[in-house]
C-alpha cells in the first residue's frame, strides 16, 4: 500500500532512541522528510545519521526538552524553516517512575503531568497554526494503561488518560481544518523503559531479569512482547494520508493484551 508520504514532512519527538526512534525511521522509509528531536545531541545526532545512510531521507536532527514550552516553539520554527511545511506531528515522551498511590509525592504526580500531558499539550498548540490551511496529522504515543491502568504505574495511568482526553475534544475542534489526531498505545514493548522497569521489577521480587521480562510477556494472545518496529509502523499508517478517515480514536499495539471490547 501506497502510504502517500512521499514529501511530507514530520515531526517526531523523543526520537534519540526506543519507539520514538523506530517511528522516525519508518516514516522516512516511507519516503517523508523528518525532522526528529530528543533532550540529547549527541545521541540524537547520530540516531538521525544512521537513518538518513539507511534511508537517503532527508532527516534533520535537533535537540529540545519536550518539558519547555520554547524548546518546543524553536523546533517547530526550526522544522518549518528547513522544509517548508510541517504535515505531521508525533508527540512522544519518556515514561514517569514507577511507584504506588502511597509511595509517590504530590510533586510526583506534578512531574508526571508535565512530562506526559503538559509537554503533548505544548506540542500540538506549537503546530496546529502551520496545519490549519493545509490539513495535517498528529498522533500521540501514550500506553496500554489508557485504557488498562497498570500496577505500579499509577503516575502513567493518570497522565496519560489525560492525553486521550486532550486527543477527542482536539479531533472534534480541528475536525473542520482537515487536522486529524489520534492517540496510539503500546503494550510491551522491547524498549530500554521496559528492560528498566523490568530490573526494578526483578530488584523487588528477588528474581532474574529474564525472569521478569518473561513475566511481561505473560498473559500476551501472541505469547511474547511487541519489537519497536512494529508499533512504528501502526503509527505510520495512522498518521498517513492512507487513513485519511480516523480521528479521534486509540489504538493499542499490544499483542492482544488488553482483553476489554471496547
Amino acid at each position: 500500500m501506497d502510504l502517500g508520504l512521499a514529501g511530507r514532512v514530520a515531526l517526531v519527538a523523543a526520537a534519540s532512541k526506543g519507539l520514538g526512534r523506530a517511528v522516525a525511521r519508518e516514516f522516512a522509509r516511507e519516503g517523508a522528510r523528518v525532522a526528529m528531536f530528543s533532550r540529547d545531541q549527541e545521541r540524537i545526532t547520530a540516531a538521525a545519521a544512521a537513518i538518513r545512510d539507511e534511508t537517503g531521507a532527508e532527516v534533520l536532527a535537533l535537540t529540545a526538552d519536550a518539558r519547555r514550552g520554547d524548546d518546543i516553539e524553536r523546533v517547530v520554527a526550526e522544522t518549518v524553516r528547513a522544509f517548508g511545511q510541517l504535515d505531521i506531528l508525533v508527540t512522544n515522551a519518556g515514561g514517569p517512575p514507577a511507584g504506588t498511590f502511597e509511595t509517590l509525592s504530590e510533586q510526583d504526580f506534578v512531574d508526571a503531568i508535565e512530562l506526559n500531558l503538559l509537554s503533548t499539550l505544548r506540542m500540538c498548540r506549537a503546530v496546529v497554526p502551520h496545519m490549519k490551511e493545509r490539513g495535517g496529522s498528529i498522533v500521540t504515543i501514550t500506553s496500554i494503561s489508557v485504557k488498562q491502568p497498570l500496577d505500579g504505574l499509577i503516575l502513567s495511568n493518570t497522565a496519560r488518560a489525560g492525553v486521550v482526553g486532550l486527543v477527542k475534544s482536539m479531533a472534534n475542534e480541528l475536525g473542520p481544518y482537515n487536522i486529524r489526531v489520534n492517540n496510539v498505545g503500546p503494550g510491551p514493548t522491547r524498549t530500554d523503559r521496559i528492560l528498566d522497569l523490568a530490573r526494578s521489577r526483578a530488584e523487588r521480587a528477588g528474581i532474574l531479569l529474564d525472569e521478569a521480562l518473561r513475566a511481561n510477556a505473560r498473559g500476551i494472545p501472541l505469547g511474547r512482547l511487541g519489537e519497536p518496529e512494529e508499533f512504528a509502523r501502526v503509527v505510520v499508517f495512522v498518521a498517513s494520508p492512507a487513513a485519511s478517515y480516523l480521528t479521534g480514536q486509540t489504538i493499542l499495539v499490544d499483542g492482544g493484551l488488553y482483553r476489554g471490547a471496547l
